[in-house]
Formats: structure tokens, sequence, C-alpha cells
């Protein structure tokens, strides 16, 4: 599953993506639910299911599902130094209450086992909350599907780029492409209506035609 992933502009389809497959992956789930408080409210005028319910591109979820097997990621520069960045790809070895144990399987740490523990973590600036939020979750989420963002210094054996919405730019379809290793094993499937119109300009022949010589170049 390592060698495996869909990727998709959006935070919301890669998210659903990530239940449809977790709920057909073998064994049992465990489920871990996060602490979400607010810093700066003193009225405290935010209820714990609207906090639960925010999902932002840079935390967890508020109810985290991993199954021993699953690939996941790191979202957190945890311990660099041992290859445990923003972005490292891990398999779920053991699944603690107290923490995760994992395995490294990018990079130059590829094989060496982990501990993720539960930490504190905020959302990034541009999620423009009006108030301080607190996330107390493991900071992993499960890497079935990747956002073309998170997929960007990954390679990735096996890629299927899903395109539910129209949300191509030139540079996202050469980033998606891009992390597969040969045109063979790089698979694109467009969900509703025909293939994006690059600026409005293109036709589906034409941005075709430029998603396969983005694939040429790649092998």
């Amino acid at each position: 599953m390592s060698q495996r992933a869909f990727i998709d502009p959006k935070n919301d389809v890669v998210e659903k993506l990530i239940q449809k497959v977790i709920e057909i992956f073998p064994g049992a789930e465990v489920v871990y639910h996060s602490f979400d408080t607010v810093t700066d409210e003193p009225k405290n005028l935010w209820t714990g299911d609207f906090l639960n319910s925010i999902a932002s591109g840079g935390l967890p979820p508020h109810k985290l599902i991993l199954k021993i097997g699953a690939p996941t990621i790191s979202l957190r520069n945890l311990d660099p130094k041992c290859g445990l960045y923003n972005g490292t790809r891990l398999l779920c070895r053991r699944l603690s209450t107290s923490f995760i144990d994992a395995e490294i399987v990018t990079g130059s740490c590829s094989g060496m086992r982990v501990l993720v523990p539960r930490i504190p973590m905020e959302p990034p600036e541009e999620s423009k909350l009006p108030f301080k939020l607190t996330r107390k979750q493991f900071p992993v989420r499960a890497s079935f599907a990747l956002t073309i963002n998170k997929s960007q210094g990954h390679t990735i054996p096996h890629v299927y780029v899903y395109l539910q919405e129209h949300a191509f730019s030139h540079g996202q379809l050469y980033v998606a492409l891009s992390r597969g290793v040969s045109r063979i094993t790089t698979k694109v499937l467009v969900k509703n209506g025909p293939l994006p119109n690059i600026a409005g300009k293109c036709t589906k022949n034409v941005f075709f035609h430029d998603a396969m010589k983005l694939c040429d170049s790649i092998g």
C-alpha cells in the first residue's frame, strides 16, 4: 500500500477517498478522537461539536481511523534527524492508546521504526479562523489519498489522479503526473464531464495531449 496513492486537488475529496478505502482495508479499526480547545475565547462561545467538525489541511481529523498495516503521512516535523518530518510516509505497525508504532517507508531512513506521540497542534494561518484552535491528536492521517500539494516531493510507483472537479492548472497537473515512475502506472480519472479546460481555452484533445507529453517526460 505504501507504493500506491490517489491524488486529488481538494482536501474534502481526499478525506472521502480515505474513508472509503479504510472501510475495505483488512483488519480491525482503531479510532482516535482529538481534544479540541479554544485558548483565546473567555466566553466559551464555540461548542465542542463545532470545533470537532473543523477540517483544515494542516490538521489531522478529529476522528482518526487507522488499522494495522495502513499507510499514513506525518503532518509535523517530529524528528527530522531520524527522518520523521512533515510529509514522511509511514506504515502502522502497532496502535496503542498513547502512541503509534510506525515504520518509515520513504527517504533515507526507510525501514526505521518510530513512535508517534499525541501532541497539541494549531491550524495554519491561511485557515483564517476567528479564534485560536488547539487540537491534541496524533500528527498523522491515512495516506491512501493525498492532496496534490501534500504529494510534492514523493515518488509513488502507482499513482491514480482523481479529478472530481475541474480544478487543475498546468502546474498542478505537472506535479500530479510527475509523482509516478512511468506512464503505464499513472492513471487519470475524470469524474464529471470532459477533461479540464486549461486557462479557459484548451480543448479536451489539447489538454489530453499535454497530459500525455508530461507522462512521456517521466518515462
